[in-house]
């Protein structure tokens, strides 16, 4: 079979489709043919910095795709499924025509959306789900996002809206304050400055964007971005886990047309240096995938 590998880390020029055996499922265990994967800064990140397993190593966390093998009780062949593998951490990359992943990863594909394009749920749902939660946004705060027209920001607008939150937006280019209000956020800027100060409960930065100051008295700051959190008590990061509860809350969001996923380019998995190209471009509205 095909994965999706690196042998070093670099550029898109590193990445390379190998054979490479099919894995064997273990104890508790299910193997999926891949439908396809989707890019996340992560992965990115991975090939080009010195950080993850032992290379050379598959890459990707999210995956779509339906079940051939299984030594688990609760999934059979033929079962659509999605799952996010911590990738960095497990060694356990989806960027390949077959995966094996333990079963508590797993929940049901969403039924309302193609199998390929619930492969942009996991890792983007997840991470928000869990930033918001950390954030306790619930009915009556009113929520600043920023990087709203993103990946992670987008469904953690929808997110906050499901909780009866009002949400505010923060986008990184004019051409985007479109995409959040239809989204749900009520306000949307592109400047940073031009953020009320000393407004919101609640603070979601997804973007590394300086937004300390729009932040109320004991409000709750939580980011996801790589930068310093700012000098703000209580600031926190919040860090995504492996959550088969979460997977299966999102999917059933987007079966009940409460979650909207966005797809902005499908490349085949070996045209996977082209897709990482146009998502390093930058001012991509929704996911990339790789179908495999």
């Amino acid at each position: 079979m095909h994965a999706i590998q690196i042998a070093s880390h670099g550029g898109p020029e590193v990445l390379s489709v190998r054979e490479v055996p099919q894995p064997a499922p273990g104890a508790d265990e299910v193997l999926i043919r891949t439908a396809a994967s989707s890019l996340n800064p992560v992965d990115w990140k991975t090939r080009a910095w010195e950080v993850g397993p032992e290379l050379p190593a598959t890459l990707g966390w999210d995956l779509a795709g339906v079940v051939t093998a299984t030594n688990h009780p609760g999934y059979r062949p033929g079962d659509q499924v999605i799952a996010m593998s911590a990738q960095i951490a497990t060694g356990r990359g989806t960027w390949a025509e077959q995966v094996a992943l333990p079963a508590r990863l797993l929940a049901a594909a969403p039924t309302t959306v193609s199998l390929v394009d619930a492969a942009s749920l996991p890792l983007a749902g997840v991470t928000a789900l869990q930033a918001l939660q950390q954030a306790a946004v619930t009915d009556g705060d009113h929520v600043l996002i920023t990087g709203a027209a993103g990946a992670v920001g987008g469904m953690a607008v929808q997110l906050a809206r499901h909780t009866g939150a009002t949400v505010d937006a923060l986008v990184s280019r004019p051409e985007h304050l479109v995409a959040a209000r239809e989204l749900g956020a009520e306000r949307v800027w592109h400047a940073p400055a031009d953020l009320p100060r000393r407004t919101y409960t609640a603070v979601l930065d997804t973007a590394g964007t300086a937004a300390g100051p729009a932040l109320a008295p004991g409000g709750r700051y939580v980011s996801i971005a790589d930068h310093p959190l700012p000098d703000i008590p209580g600031a926190a990061k919040s860090y995504v886990q492996e959550d088969q509860d979460h997977l299966a809350h999102l999917a059933a969001l987007v079966d009940r047309g409460e979650l909207r996923l966005r797809i902005a380019h499908r490349y085949p998995f070996h045209e996977v240096r082209s897709a990482h190209e146009r998502f390093e471009a930058g001012g991509v509205l929704g996911k990339i995938l790789l179908i495999f």
